[in-house]
């Protein structure tokens, strides 16, 4: 008789004492779905919770565990595993403060999934998944999954000027560039609403044609700088923050970033805050959190390279590549930027993209080193005081 797949997926389960209760969470806004597998039970147990109802959540784990004292007169701890999405983080720091549950939250990308063209895709499927991977990990297979550190509070809030800095920027450019170009159907070109005189300026134009601005063009003009005005005296505000943050809370080692020539307080706040702050093992961690570590790809015949993987902090990322640009203009005798040059010769002149990356990432791990164990960065030149 044929094996069908219900019954080889029934075979592979594992009814043994676990040591403790597993649990994993799939969270939407509405509601919360609880998968768990308990010691000496052979099913994944499922119950849905009201998204957000934090007491009906730890009710339903207090029925795990009863349940599983009932069967096996011995009272489990949790092992509690959700995805890192709107609800991941604040609900770790609150699972992580109770001495029975082991919380512990996934990258989701990370965990292995079949690669037919159309897979089944549901909540209970996921639920399900998450635990096996969660299994695994516990197992001691580190390839099962990445786990995502839980950051404290502080350490989250000290990443809220750097990200909210660029949000404003963007916002900036976008009216910037909406008011230029409301001028420029009128055929004025040289209108700057970022210098000091706009007001003014906005009085004394004329269209290219010799009229006047119009009335309701100036209006939807002076509304524009209204909320221009506004978000310039907010990034100031935002950058004064940052600027006490550098001087009062970031560690000596981190501030000794604003000591190298072509790091201002913007790269250095977006350095530690987003990344240098954290405990790394080896500079293959480091580029990998960045997002800068190499893809291959090697099957048979087949080696070929794919890029950076960019499977980590965005943020990081792009500052480390812009910062490698820089790093050619302001340290051009430093021992990377020869490199740099050196490599692009053999090339001819070319493949100036996917080198900049490989700069950023020895970079990366260049600035890393000097924060973390105060190596000086070869030939790198350093502010006079």
């Amino acid at each position: 008789m044929p094996i069908t797949a219900d019954q080889t997926q029934a075979q592979t389960t594992t009814p043994v004492d676990l040591g403790a209760i597993f649990v994993s969470l799939e969270m939407s806004k509405s509601t919360w779905l609880v998968t768990a597998l308990s010691p000496g039970s052979e099913k994944m147990s499922r119950h849905t919770v009201t998204g957000g109802d934090i007491a009906g959540l730890f009710s339903c784990f207090d029925a795990l565990r009863q349940k599983a004292q009932r069967r096996k007169e011995r009272l489990y701890p949790l092992v509690v595993i959700q995805e890192a999405g709107l609800d991941g983080f604040w609900l770790g720091r609150v699972l992580s403060k109770e001495a029975w549950i082991e919380s512990h939250i996934v990258e989701a990308a990370s965990i292995a999934m079949p690669r037919r063209h159309r897979r089944a895709k549901t909540d209970r499927i996921d639920g399900e998944t998450l635990i096996r991977a969660l299994m695994a990990w516990k197992r001691g297979e580190p390839r099962a999954c990445s786990m995502v550190k839980l950051l404290t509070p502080e350490e989250d809030d000290n990443r809220r000027l750097g990200r909210e800095r660029k949000t404003l920027i963007a916002e900036r450019v976008f009216h910037v560039n909406r008011i230029k170009g409301l001028l420029f159907t009128q055929g004025i070109r040289d209108y700057q609403p970022v210098n000091r005189d706009r007001r003014q300026r906005l009085e004394e134009l004329q269209t290219g044609d010799g009229r006047p601005l119009s009335k309701h063009l100036k209006a939807e003009i002076c509304r524009e700088l209204d909320r221009l005005e506004l978000l310039i005296t907010q990034i100031k505000a935002v950058e004064a923050e940052r600027e006490a943050l550098i001087v009062q809370e970031t560690p000596k080692e981190a501030t000794a970033l604003l000591g190298i020539k072509g790091i201002g307080p913007e790269f250095a706040t977006i350095l530690y805050t987003e990344g240098l702050f954290r405990h790394f093992d080896n500079r293959r961690q480091i580029a990998s959190y960045a997002g800068l570590a190499p893809s291959p790809w090697q099957s048979g015949n087949v080696n070929r390279e794919q890029g950076v993987s960019k499977a980590g902090n965005p943020r990081l990322r792009a500052t480390m590549v812009e910062l490698a640009w820089l790093w050619l203009r302001h340290q051009p005798k430093s021992a990377l930027t020869l490199w740099f040059k050196e490599r692009i010769a053999q090339n001819a002149g070319r493949l100036k993209t996917p080198m900049i990356v490989a700069l950023a990432r020895k970079l990366l791990v260049a600035l890393w080193k000097y924060v973390s164990s105060g190596v000086v960065i070869e030939g790198a030149i350093m502010k006079t005081a």
